[in-house]
């Protein structure tokens, strides 16, 4: 049953609120770190691949809020338990939004620094970072109005600054290189296809939270479809596109090249500041509910959480994004994993069949944690390059926790029969 007193959405509006989430600084980051250790048509291709799968998460996510008329932390009650949801889920979000904006934090005092080094004035990048950081913390902090006007100044500007140097790269005699265009060091398909789902793994898990006011579960599928795989694809495309146009695997000073320094380096910053002001504020309400934080200190945690983002902003988070992109890839999906395999496995998508369970539900509980950490194993082996590395796998996570909830809920409930059958007799 839908939540009383709420408005319903179309799907057309829902995809336009996912298309949004995908125009930002993180598509043209990963398309900078896909050209990197691919030729164009690969990257596009693994693109494509996984943006595919993370639209098919959305869907049997989203279709469950849908149904229900409940957030992803709501649905998700019955399969970890009303308690055990609660946390895991706000753990995963406190993680991924850290290390989001100390990624952001990070690329925009790189461009903060080359802009400034274009004024004559030397700053190193870990004194920019810190700047940035602190001024996305204390922005954060005063919430949704700031965070309101920032968007409407920056998307669009964002949009047409990528346009531009779209059509300065494919008029500008740039063409030949792009399509002919090899790299020197080869990335494996499956690393890239780890970065590229690790950029919106967290949005495709949550994806009930939007489609929750949705009315059909058509619209679920329509939005996903038309409002991510299209946003998405663009977005690392023009990443990967500038990134050889410009011959820099900076992708900040690309924006400061495509104009003039200064307009491309305060586009760059307003859209990484609009983009790391959802990562605060997020943030900090995930850490209310992993500490049980009073709700008016909510500001405050807020800019705990951006003081931590800042932190890894300045050593240097950015130097490790394929890393960090392949652990939330590795982290995060085993949750859906779990989840679709109690609503539309074990439930038979019968939103009937729903019911939340109180306290921690140990078995959605240990499904997700196994097919975690077995999914990170190779991230973790490529920090030691002395230990035999293995190829990430960035859907064994999810194969895993849905393979080990499915057979465990099935020999328990078995196991339940038995033994009220030996009492019966």
């Amino acid at each position: 049953m839908k939540k009383e007193g709420t408005q319903h959405q179309s799907w057309f509006t829902l995809a336009i609120v996912w298309a949004g989430a995908m125009i930002s600084i993180p598509g043209l980051l990963v398309g900078n770190t896909l050209i990197s250790g691919m030729s164009l048509p690969k990257t596009l291709l693994v693109t494509l691949v996984g943006y595919s799968i993370i639209v098919a998460i959305m869907i049997l996510q989203g279709i469950q809020s849908t149904d229900l008329g409940k957030s992803t932390v709501q649905v998700a009650g019955q399969v970890f338990g009303k308690k055990g949801s609660r946390t895991i889920l706000s753990i995963i979000l406190t993680i991924a939004c850290l290390g989001w904006f100390g990624i952001q934090a990070n690329v925009c005092g790189e461009a903060l620094a080359n802009l400034l080094t274009e004024f004559g004035m030397t700053v190193p990048v870990p004194v920019a970072s810190l700047i940035s950081g602190l001024v996305m913390v204390i922005s954060a902090m005063y919430g949704i109005k700031v965070l309101r006007v920032l968007s409407y100044i920056a998307v669009p500007l964002l949009v047409v600054i990528c346009i531009y140097g779209l059509f300065q790269a494919f008029t500008g005699g740039s063409w030949d290189l792009i399509s002919n265009y090899q790299p020197d060091q080869q990335m494996k398909f499956m690393d890239g296809l780890s970065v590229t789902m690790g950029s919106f793994a967290l949005g495709a898990v949550i994806a009930g939270d939007y489609s929750q006011f949705s009315i059909k579960r058509s619209d679920v599928w329509k939005a996903a479809i038309f409002g991510i795989i299209p946003s998405g694809v663009l977005m690392i495309s023009v990443g990967a596109i500038l990134t050889l146009a410009y011959q820099t695997n900076d992708v900040a000073a690309v924006f400061l090249n495509i104009t003039t320094p200064f307009i491309g380096g305060i586009v760059f910053i307003l859209a990484a500041w609009k983009t790391n002001m959802v990562n605060a504020i997020s943030g900090g309400f995930a850490l209310t509910n992993v500490f049980r934080v009073s709700k008016d200190k909510e500001k405050w945690a807020v800019g705990v959480a951006g003081l931590i983002g800042t932190i890894l902003a300045v050593v240097g988070i950015l130097n490790y994004f394929t890393p960090v992109m392949s652990i939330f890839s590795a982290m995060v999906p085993p949750v859906a994993g779990v989840m679709i395999a109690s609503y539309w496995v074990m439930n038979k998508g019968d939103k009937n069949s729903w019911k939340e369970t109180e306290g921690v539900n140990r078995l959605g509980v240990f499904s997700w944690l196994i097919g975690s950490v077995i999914a990170c194993i190779p991230v973790v082996m490529s920090f030691f390059p002395s230990l035999p590395q293995v190829t990430n796998q960035p859907l064994i996570g999810i194969v895993i926790s849905f393979v080990i909830y499915v057979v465990c809920y099935r020999f328990t409930a078995s196991a339940s029969k038995t033994v009220i059958l030996e009492e019966n007799r």
